[in-house]
């Protein structure tokens, strides 16, 4: 791999791991047709990204993040991502003289680069999702609803984790009634994940929204049945066969 003069890139380049790339672009779906198809790949796991980006996301400026978010390749992508996280949890302390609302601007304006499940999931709820704790959450709305990738929809699902975290779920389940229907898998699992963990918060309020909708056909007889299995995931066995037992659709 040619070397370069930005630091978290020429890190990551001396990373690669070939041996490992045909598993990766594998297990990422690169394949024709398939959701990541025509991604490349270093050859680099996640725990190795994370120890680059620790040990130089502070040397990073503006210019380091548009090369790397702009890569061809997935884990200097991730990398990128995983450098605004930090740079956002850390305003001022680093190059990049970038305020928080500046990282939030960033991470929107480059969301056609996050198009994998692991970049969106690894990146939104950390940034997008802290910076609206405590603002207005129609930008997810819009995401889920108006997303021009299943990328962008993800990001609006997921950006709930951090709103959940904080016993605040009504948005997560609002969305969730938005991609409800959705066509894709990778949206039925995130739905499905995120009201796992709203129903870890509150199992009632999430028996609530299963057994919502209308009498005679409650949601969890009528979204789809992968989505089912992931919300009622850590229910206890007799209910979780109940619910899934009762799957209509």
């Amino acid at each position: 791999m040619p070397q370069s003069d930005n630091l978290l890139l020429s890190s990551m380049l001396a990373q690669a791991d070939p041996s490992q790339v045909a598993g990766l672009s594998r297990f990422f779906k690169t394949g024709p047709g398939q959701y990541g198809e025509g991604d490349r790949f270093l050859g680099i796991k996640v725990p190795v990204t994370r120890e680059v980006v620790k040990s130089c996301w502070r040397s990073v400026g503006m210019a380091e993040l548009e090369e790397c978010i702009g890569s061809e390749f997935h884990e200097v992508r991730l990398a990128a991502l995983l450098a605004m996280v930090e740079i956002f949890k850390h305003p001022g302390k680093g190059t990049a003289e970038m305020s928080k609302e500046d990282c939030v601007r960033f991470y929107l304006d480059h969301t056609a680069s996050i198009n994998n499940w692991d970049l969106v999931d690894l990146s939104c709820y950390s940034l997008l999702g802290e910076w609206l704790l405590d603002k207005d959450r129609t930008l997810l709305y819009d995401l889920a609803r108006n997303g021009r990738t299943i990328w962008e929809q993800r990001i609006g699902i997921v950006s709930t984790m951090t709103f959940i975290r904080h016993g605040q779920l009504d948005d997560t389940f609002a969305i969730a009634d938005i991609l409800l229907h959705h066509s894709h898998d990778l949206i039925h699992k995130a739905v499905g994940w995120l009201l796992r963990e709203a129903g870890k918060k509150n199992k009632q309020a999430l028996e609530t929204y299963l057994n919502g909708g209308s009498e005679d056909n409650p949601r969890y007889q009528t979204m789809p049945r992968t989505m089912l299995r992931y919300a009622v995931e850590k229910f206890p066995e007799p209910e979780r066969k109940a619910y899934l037992g009762g799957y209509a659709s």
